[in-house]
């Protein structure tokens, strides 16, 4: 088995225990010790805690835009791009659910000019969803709802699947997308 580089092991350990601890109370000795190495090895890897955090952060949020963006083109009905959309969101958390809880809490600690970039990319992924909402709605496929809200709380009902999933247990990602899926689509449809 091929030895990952010392940034992306740095990286791995360093997400876990920001999901464990929070990004705050995690400090560069803890990142460290779970690696076995002295504090002051790290810098030879990384400039500082937050390089770590802008990488989980910014990392993340290019995942969910390479599984979104080619999905919000399609010429098919706004339903199937919802339901495709919903999968593809869900799919990321699943495929890394430790960076996806640092991605989903810990970015309102990132400094500027990464937090600026960073709530931009926020908004830009957010319009996407409000796109295909905006669709429905137009094509009356939907019927006429708060089309910030319901993203909001389209993406809350997405977002929490970390807290929950287990890649060991009865529900998998296919699962989870298709019963948020029917909650969701049955109330736009309604």
């Amino acid at each position: 088995m091929k030895t990952l580089p010392r940034k992306d092991q740095i990286r791995l350990k360093a997400q876990v225990l920001f999901r464990e601890k929070g990004y705050v109370a995690s400090s560069m000795r803890d990142i460290a010790d779970t690696l076995g190495i002295e504090a002051a090895s790290l810098y030879n890897h990384i400039s500082s805690k937050e390089e770590i955090l802008q990488d989980i952060c910014f990392s993340m949020a290019e995942s969910f835009f390479v599984a979104i963006e080619p999905i919000s083109t399609e010429d098919i009905a706004p339903d199937e791009k919802l339901k495709k959309a919903i999968t593809a969101h869900i799919g990321v958390i699943a495929a890394n659910s430790d960076a996806s809880a640092v991605f989903l809490h810990e970015w309102r600690h990132l400094g500027n000019p990464s937090l600026a970039d960073f709530k931009l990319m926020r908004r830009r992924y957010e319009k996407i969803f409000a796109a295909m909402l905006e669709d429905g709605i137009r094509t009356k496929a939907f019927r006429v709802v708060d089309v910030a809200l319901t993203v909001r709380t389209l993406l809350s009902a997405m977002n929490w699947t970390y807290e929950w999933y287990n890649p060991k247990g009865k529900v998998d990602p296919t699962a989870m997308s298709v019963h948020i899926c029917k909650l969701m689509l049955d109330g736009l449809r309604s």
